[in-house]
């Protein structure tokens, strides 16, 4: 038995470069797709939200001189992109996926709503929700959890590089040390970064606890299902 039965799973956009600088890396691409049939197979419902960092970041582009409006836009265009070339390696390997969009652009995916989107995953069906909230000053991770609450999901998976919540960054402090679980009132105490505030208060005022493990370990995804504690969950 999974450990959930209807999940959020959180991809980053630039977990999607791979070993390279820049764009889709087709074999992580393929490597995400296989673990994702992998839980698919257990009779888990899946939603998805994927950042769109590897191609356009809007806030780092407002800082280069885009109008942040714009700048926003264009990375949820970029979303979308991701999200079609999940999109196609899951059908490639015989998983039924669809993309929803939170701004009009059919026939490129389905405007996104949240009876249609639940009804397709009790069918079997993956639901890849793209564009962001669909407005500009909000980020994927905003995205993703205005979405699992939508879908009343009972976890948000955040797939990252690395394999759980510190007590500092592990890349540049050696002695930092994870937790195994962890509320949300001691992430604000502790001034830890899950997401950003507006995500991190939205799951936490909802009830939709947060899972963060390293998604580019293949196998994770799975381990994750079956109960394996190899990340750090955080709750209310």
């Amino acid at each position: 038995m999974a450990r959930f039965k209807r999940i959020l799973l959180k991809l980053s956009g630039e977990s999607l470069m791979g070993k390279q600088g820049y764009g889709i890396d087709s074999e992580r691409l393929e490597d995400y797709a296989r673990q994702i049939k992998e839980v698919h197979e257990m009779g888990v419902q899946i939603g998805i939200v994927i950042g769109g960092g590897n191609i356009f970041r809007g806030l780092s582009g407002s800082q280069k001189g885009f109008d942040r409006v714009k700048g926003d836009q264009m990375g949820m265009c970029a979303t979308v992109i991701n999200s079609l070339a999940l999109s196609s390696a899951l059908g490639a390997i015989g998983v039924k996926a669809k993309v929803m969009t939170a701004i009009r652009m059919e026939p490129i995916g389905e405007f996104y709503n949240k009876w249609n989107a639940i009804e397709a995953m009790e069918n079997g069906c993956i639901c890849i929700f793209s564009a962001g909230t669909g407005n500009p000053y909000f980020t994927t991770d905003t995205g993703s959890s205005l979405r699992g609450i939508e879908i009343e999901a009972d976890v948000m998976l955040k797939g990252t590089r690395v394999d759980g919540v510190y007590t500092a960054d592990p890349e540049k402090d050696p002695t930092a040390t994870k937790f195994t679980e962890i509320t949300y009132d001691e992430i604000y105490n502790k001034g830890l970064k899950v997401m950003d505030l507006t995500a991190t208060t939205m799951c936490k005022e909802n009830n939709l606890p947060i899972y963060v493990f390293n998604m580019d370990i293949v196998g994770n995804l799975k381990k994750v299902m079956d109960g394996e504690e190899i990340g750090t969950l955080v709750h209310n």
